[in-house]
């Protein structure tokens, strides 16, 4: 692993050696329980994959199986989760709570985007993960995308193009 500064981006880059070539790394964490947040993350995913973001890999994991090691190895972070009574969900607080301490002073800087699905409200869900974010020193890459509802298409573009930001800005420096 190499490391370099991106003032640009405002994060330490924990590259990954892929044959030679480091290349950054976006960790998609997500908590997927329903065919809308399938969608949202299906399309988050495809943002970040993208074929005009060259040199970035992408992994995923559900929140449930991501582990310290997948966020040490990362150089920025792209959450999703259905607001749940209010708050994120279990699978993503358990994560959190999972890789907090371990990751704590090793990921500070590191950018993250965050999407939120919920029937009827989203502001709980985005307030708590914007708490524990905050706590890691995470920076939001940029406002989270918060659909209410079914999604609509602009809800679906909104995550592709959060994919992209958050996959893209890992590019600044590579």
């Amino acid at each position: 692993m190499a490391t370099s500064v991106n003032p640009g981006y405002a994060t330490l880059l924990t590259t990954t050696d892929t044959g030679g070539i480091s290349v950054p790394r976006l960790l998609i964490v997500h908590h997927t329980p329903s065919p809308t947040l399938q969608a949202l993350f299906e399309a988050a995913a495809e943002g970040a994959r993208d074929d005009a973001i060259e040199g970035v890999e992408v992994v995923a994991r559900p929140a449930l199986v991501a582990a310290d090691v997948d966020v040490l190895e990362a150089d920025a972070y792209l959450l999703g989760t259905p607001a749940n009574l209010g708050y994120m969900s279990g699978a993503l607080k358990h994560f959190f709570d999972r890789i907090y301490y371990p990751c704590l002073e090793a990921t500070q800087r590191r950018p993250y985007g965050l999407y939120v699905h919920g029937n009827n409200d989203t502001t709980g869900a985005v307030r708590a993960v914007r708490s524990v974010t905050k706590g890691l020193e995470w920076r939001e890459a940029r406002e989270p995308v918060e659909v209410v509802g079914e999604p609509s298409q602009a809800s679906i573009d909104a995550c592709w193009e959060l994919g992209a930001t958050v996959a893209a800005g890992l590019t600044l420096d590579a």
